[in-house]
Order: C-alpha cells, then sequence, then structure tokens
C-alpha cells in the first residue's frame, strides 16, 4: 500500500512543480512587459527618445544659453540628470570631432561652432558679405536710405511684408544700423552707414538719386497705417 500510495503521490508533487515553474515564468514574463510599458511612458511623458536628444532639440531651438534648470523643467527630469547628460553630450561631440560644440557660457548652455572649424566660418562669413543683396534687400535699404531714421514696423508698411530679417541681414552687412528710437513707439531707428555711403560711392545722402518722390510721405504713411486698423 505504501508503494501504491507513493505512486499516486508523486504525479501530483510533479503536476504542483509544473504548475509552480509555469507559474513563476508567466510572473518573470508580465514583470518584463511591465518594464516596457515603463520606457514607453517615459518616453512618452518626455516626447523625444532619449534626454539627450531632448535636450539637443531644445538647445537648438534656443537664441540665448539655456540654464540646467530651464532645459529641466523643459524635460521634466531631475536637474543632476539633465547636468549629467549636457556634460557628457560636450565631451562626446569634442571626441567626435564634430563640426560645432557645447559648451556652458555664463551658466547657460549653448551651441557653438568648432573652433578647429574658424577658418572656414570666417572665409563663409566674408564670402556672404560681399555677395549681391536680394531684391528684397535693395528695397528695404532703399526705404531706410530715404526716410532715416525709420522703425522695421515703418519700412515694412511701404512695402506690405515683413522686413524683421532683412534688416538684420542689412545690420550684419553694415549697412545699416541702429540710431536712437523712436520717441513714441520705443522701436528702434534705423539709419544708413559710412559703409552704405563708400558702397554707393557717394559722400552724403544729398547724393543719392532723387527717388524719394516715390515712396510715401511719413504723414501720409501715417494716414494709410489708420486707414488700415480702422478699415475705412
Amino acid at each position: 500500500m505504501s508503494e501504491q500510495e507513493t505512486v499516486e503521490v508523486d504525479p501530483e508533487v510533479d503536476e504542483v512543480a509544473v504548475v509552480d515553474a509555469e507559474v513563476v515564468e508567466t510572473v518573470e514574463i508580465d514583470e518584463e512587459a511591465d518594464e516596457v510599458e515603463t520606457d514607453d511612458a517615459d518616453e512618452t511623458e518626455l516626447g523625444a527618445p532619449s534626454l539627450g536628444a531632448a535636450l539637443e532639440a531644445l538647445l537648438l531651438l534656443a537664441d540665448e544659453p539655456m540654464t540646467v534648470l530651464e532645459l529641466a523643467s523643459a524635460v521634466r527630469r531631475p536637474a543632476d540628470d539633465v547636468a549629467a547628460v549636457l556634460a557628457g553630450l560636450a565631451e562626446q561631440y569634442v571626441a567626435d570631432g564634430r563640426g560645432f560644440e557645447l559648451r556652458e557660457i555664463a551658466g547657460g548652455w549653448r551651441f557653438y561652432t568648432a573652433g578647429s572649424c574658424s577658418d572656414l566660418v570666417q572665409r563663409y562669413v566674408h564670402d556672404g558679405q560681399q555677395a549681391r543683396l536680394t531684391q528684397a534687400a535693395l528695397e528695404t535699404l532703399a526705404v531706410i536710405a530715404y526716410r532715416q531714421p525709420i522703425t522695421r514696423s515703418r519700412v515694412s508698411a511701404v512695402r506690405g511684408v515683413n522686413v524683421d530679417g532683412v534688416v538684420r541681414t542689412l545690420v550684419a552687412r553694415g549697412l545699416v544700423a541702429e540710431s536712437g528710437s523712436d520717441g513714441e513707439s520705443g522701436a528702434h531707428l534705423y539709419v544708413t552707414t559710412s559703409h552704405f555711403l563708400e558702397r554707393m560711392g557717394i559722400s552724403t545722402l544729398a547724393e543719392l538719386p532723387p527717388l524719394a518722390e516715390h515712396l510715401p510721405d511719413l504723414a501720409d504713411l501715417e494716414d494709410l497705417l489708420d486707414s488700415a486698423a480702422t478699415g475705412e
């Protein structure tokens, strides 16, 4: 009887063992699934494939250096983690010999061209300044030359398009410069420079060709702006 009982019990023990093994395997699979779901949730919350990618994207958009706290707030991660990733990226770019560097300047982080590429950058900038002006730039320069000092908004009104980017180009090339601010709006006033006179081959603005009559008078321009605002 004892042998029969042993034979009957052993299969039950084996079945229990098999069941236990299946339970353990199921638990392990579930834990792996939980880990995958957690990673996906982190990526969704971050909005980028990784923390490094998120920081790169933000820094490429920034016009000024961004502090660690600003970046940490944007990516919703601890500041220590952000600082560590930034330092790692900076070292990686240098080690890879990239054409750009990530530097911490004045308490903030920003992308800069690598020092090893300075000759190329200088040549590119110099060649760009020697390039011919576009039609839009020539028209904007003409308005400033004949109506100076003048604000960007008034230049835009004369041309009928936004001229912010064109004015920045003219300033970068040394043809136009800021000269005080408008008493009413506080906006920057722009005038032509001595370099403009040199490029034009004239000594004073009085030597400009008589084209001013083709541009609206500032008083008339104000009337046009008021009419546009009121719809009359």
